[in-house]
């Protein structure tokens, strides 16, 4: 089989998979990834509930809060290229279940942290071992599945499952935190990990690359210290103003993007096929999944506790308050097919952009409506967009990649989704603590300790102020205010990609495969 080269060159690939694939075995294969995949989006949104819960039992400060929601993401995302590389490697099954164990312990470290700190260590360590099983569920999906039709089918199903389970986890959260302690939104993981384990060393098959090359260890922490100081740096501005040191590490991780990208043109064995980036359409694409994922994550993060502190929802109801943005995202999946097949892939798109970009407008009008059904609609719209950008992106990022580099062209769609997720925590949380902290008033009377907690948080704020009291009432309205407009500059950012996506990603997929 032919297959595109940086430099433009031509291998011949052959017997990329050591175990035999067994179409009847296929399919449960995928659930198994689709399981594994799951667990790590279920993850980044089943904290969302319990914030409330571990504010008051850590106390944790308002950018402790943040950390604690950002830093698996922050850590998924800077290590995603390095473990999807090094899977191409050493056997991409074997670093799943690698990954799988590492998960199942960091959950349970997680579940029983006695402080913050400890806390926001055990979710760099989910993060760290989530980067070893992310890629590698769709690298074996890629690799399982010859025929186009299908591999789309399972990217689909694929895509659903994390989109999905993502929107699922405040539901899984709500649930568990009717009846247990805060950290069993974390113990829950470990039977799931031991499932998958023991099912994937039954039904997964191998695959590596077979003449992959060094593993390039300088190219990883290039990549790591891009990514990590770069989102570091826009969450301390966002959040604490404009000062030297977010400058330095702007600075920093822009030496190290120059460096990493001149390391991987003169590479032999790049890390990143970097030459697809200069495809605008390709760029594009990626673009797309990043801010579709940027929208949803930095929305439902603090949208959680907006049901809870303001509408005062328990954390059941208000986790059952986002099912349409689930049950949106499941039909805009099933509308995948009709809309490449009668659009292609750059309008359908941008058209699900804007769809998004729509849905976070009404979320925005929504959010002072005293009747829920308005937001209900609101977050259909929203989920019916993500769930049709999220797949097509996915599949056009994957299929375009040669069959032998499937753990990178998988990180590097992984990479844009969690790097969304971390920058729409980041940025749009700090954009909500800002608002928050312009709206919420200090009423008189309250020590310098307390009078920063109403301002830190609304949760803090809640704590405080007395229930049903006027200034708890101006707290909860400087929040939902805090919530609109940053909806609303979401749903900008969101429809200008849509108009960029629009003109520079072509309508037909194969025009998208090669720069």
């Amino acid at each position: 089989m032919k297959l595109y080269r940086p430099g433009g060159t031509v291998t011949q690939v052959k017997n990329l998979t050591q175990t035999p694939k067994r179409p009847a075995s296929r399919w449960f294969a995928v659930s198994i990834l689709v399981l594994a995949a799951a667990v790590l989006s279920i993850d980044a949104t089943v904290l969302y509930l319990a914030v409330p819960a571990l504010t008051a039992d850590l106390r944790p400060s308002a950018d402790q809060v943040l950390w604690i929601g950002d830093v698996y993401p922050l850590a998924l995302a800077g290590l995603l290229i390095p473990f999807g590389n090094l899977a191409d490697r050493i056997g991409r099954r074997r670093l799943l279940l690698i990954g799988a164990v590492g998960f199942g312990a960091a959950s349970a470290l997680a579940a029983f942290a006695p402080n913050a700190e400890l806390l926001i260590f055990a979710r760099v360590a989910l993060g760290v071992t989530g980067a070893m099983i992310m890629p590698s569920t769709l690298s074996i999906i890629r690799d399982m599945f010859d025929d186009a039709k299908e591999r789309t089918k399972a990217v689909a199903i694929w895509t659903a499952g994390t989109s999905g389970s993502a929107a699922l986890g405040p539901i899984i959260g709500g649930a568990l935190l009717e009846q247990f302690w805060w950290g069993a939104v974390f113990l829950i993981n470990v039977p799931i990990m031991l499932f998958v384990i023991i099912a994937g060393l039954i039904v997964l098959p191998e695959s590596r690359n077979p003449n992959p090359g060094r593993f390039d260890v300088l190219s990883a922490l290039l990549s790591f210290a891009t990514l990590v100081p770069f989102i570091w740096a826009v969450k301390r501005m966002l959040g604490e103003g404009f000062d030297l040191a977010g400058v330095f590490g702007i600075i920093g991780a822009a030496l190290a993007a120059w460096w990493f990208i001149h390391r991987q043109r003169r590479a032999s064995e790049a890390m990143i096929d970097v030459e697809l980036f200069k495809s605008a359409a390709f760029s594009g694409t990626v673009l797309a999944n990043f801010v579709a994922a940027f929208a949803l994550a930095g929305l439902l993060f603090f949208f959680s506790q907006y049901l809870q502190l303001v509408r005062g929802m328990t954390p059941i109801i208000a986790g059952a308050a986002e099912v349409p943005a689930t049950l949106g995202g499941i039909l805009g999946i099933a509308f995948v097919g009709w809309l490449l097949a009668r659009l292609g892939v750059g309008r359908a798109v941008a058209i699900a952009l804007v769809v998004i970009a729509i849905g976070l407008s009404l979320v925005a009008l929504a959010e002072q409506s005293p009747h829920y059904v308005w937001l209900a609609l609101a977050l259909a719209v929203l989920g019916f967009g993500v769930g049709i950008t999220q797949t097509v992106t996915t599949d056009a990022v994957v299929t375009m990649a040669p069959k032998e580099r499937a753990g990178s062209a998988a990180a590097i769609s992984e990479t844009s989704l969690e790097l969304g997720t971390a920058f729409g925590i980041a940025v749009l949380g700090s954009v909500v603590g800002a608002w928050y902290r312009v709206g919420a008033p200090v009423p008189s009377g309250l020590n310098a300790s307390d009078a920063a907690a109403v301002q830190g948080s609304l949760a803090q704020a809640l704590s405080i102020l007395p229930a049903g009291s006027p200034d708890a009432d101006a707290a909860q309205l400087a929040f939902t205010h805090a919530m609109q407009l940053t909806s609303l500059t979401a749903a900008a950012v969101v429809f200008a990609v849509a108009v960029l996506v629009w003109r520079v990603v072509p309508s037909r997929s194969t025009e998208i495969a090669t720069p």
